[in-house]
């Protein structure tokens, strides 16, 4: 990224320490480790909540891999975040995507989103995750016309679908959870049950968990759910309604299975947007990153989470809190040039206890 003059200054021109691009998980955690630092951020997301895909796609989704959290919801791991950061009283600026990001002969960034919010930052952090993402979508003509009403791309609400004929069309993690969340006879229950339960998929192999693929052969075989091989190829409507899909087995013969409601899950159509503009090193449409303090290519500029490469990445939420501890005290330096920065540890800090707004204990 080539530095730029410094433009004559605006006076709406919010000035920071750090902006955080995502409001993620990780992004939520960067705003913890930057705090104990006390780095000063704000945050910009294109969504209009926290969260991140944890909350836009399955907010009631159990997470088991959370350290010393045995379980809970992307809804929950979010709060509990917000909770969290707090004591460090971060801006968030929702609704709006970052639209440039030019460096400053000085090394400070100028950012500007898509809503005219401009800042002057001293470093960048993009915890995007997959980046600005759509669901992809059912290809069948006329399928526009039911989009948010009978046929959905994601689950916000269960009580929604209780008591629904429903139609799952996938073959993924996300269609198995919920085809199994829905279904009256499983055996875990569910104060959401539907109706009944017919899981649509091209093909008798899926990419879902092994223990998934278990329990729905097994409900199938109990005849509590129903499994169809083949795929949507049209609509069937009454009266300007959605009252079934159209779905062409493997064999070619096209059937009409009845449906209230099409929870079709295709995965997401990840675009890194604006950030493939901004002059970084990418390899296969993510940012590549040092594992000493996951800066970018662009001194200043620190990418953590799902929208980072490295040798050995793993897409976990558990590696994207480890980056961003490390990205926090590369940072530092750029933010404090006159500080030396300490390890210090939450348990023991009088210092990390006041930036904290708690009281240190007394051990006897």
């Amino acid at each position: 990224m080539p530095a730029a003059p410094a433009p004559a200054p605006q006076p709406d021109t919010i000035e920071t320490d750090a902006v955080i691009v995502g409001a993620g998980p990780v992004g939520l955690f960067q705003i913890f480790e930057l705090g104990l630092l006390e780095i000063k951020a704000h945050v910009i997301d294109s969504l209009p909540a926290p969260g991140g895909q944890c909350v836009e796609l399955y907010p009631d989704k159990p997470i088991y891999d959370i350290p010393a959290v045995p379980m809970c919801t992307g809804q929950e791991l979010t709060d509990n975040l917000l909770k969290q950061i707090a004591p460090f009283g971060a801006t968030f600026h929702l609704g709006q995507e970052v639209t440039g990001v030019r460096k400053r002969d000085d090394g400070r960034f100028d950012v500007e989103t898509s809503k005219g919010t401009r800042f002057l930052a001293r470093t960048v952090f993009i915890a995007g995750g997959v980046g600005s993402f759509q669901p992809r979508t059912l290809k069948v003509e006329g399928v526009a016309a039911y989009e948010g009403t009978q046929i959905h791309y994601r689950v916000k609400a269960p009580a929604d679908f209780a008591g629904q004929q429903l139609l799952i069309i996938g073959g993924g993690d996300s269609a198995l959870d919920w085809a199994l969340n829905f279904c009256a006879g499983h055996p875990d229950g569910n104060p959401h049950k539907a109706e009944s339960v017919i899981l649509v998929h091209r093909r008798d192999e899926f990419r879902a968990a092994p223990a998934q693929v278990a329990k729905l052969r097994e409900l199938c075989d109990a005849q509590q759910m129903q499994l169809i091989i083949g795929q949507a190829t049209g609509l069937d409507e009454r009266d300007g309604r959605l009252t079934g899909l159209k779905i062409t087995g493997n064999d070619g013969i096209t059937r009409i299975v009845p449906c209230d409601q099409v929870l079709a899950f295709f995965g997401l159509s990840p675009k890194l947007g604006p950030i493939a503009d901004w002059g970084l090193a990418l390899e296969r449409k993510q940012v590549v990153v040092d594992t000493e303090k996951f800066e970018t290519s662009v001194p200043g500029i620190f990418a953590v989470g799902d929208v980072n490469t490295y040798p050995g990445k793993k897409k976990l939420i558990l590696s994207g809190f480890h980056e961003a501890a490390l990205a926090a005290f590369g940072a530092a330096p750029y933010v404090f040039p006159d500080r030396r920065i300490h390890l210090q540890y939450t348990t023991t800090s009088p210092k990390l206890h006041q930036v904290l707004g708690v009281e240190s204990p007394v051990f006897d």
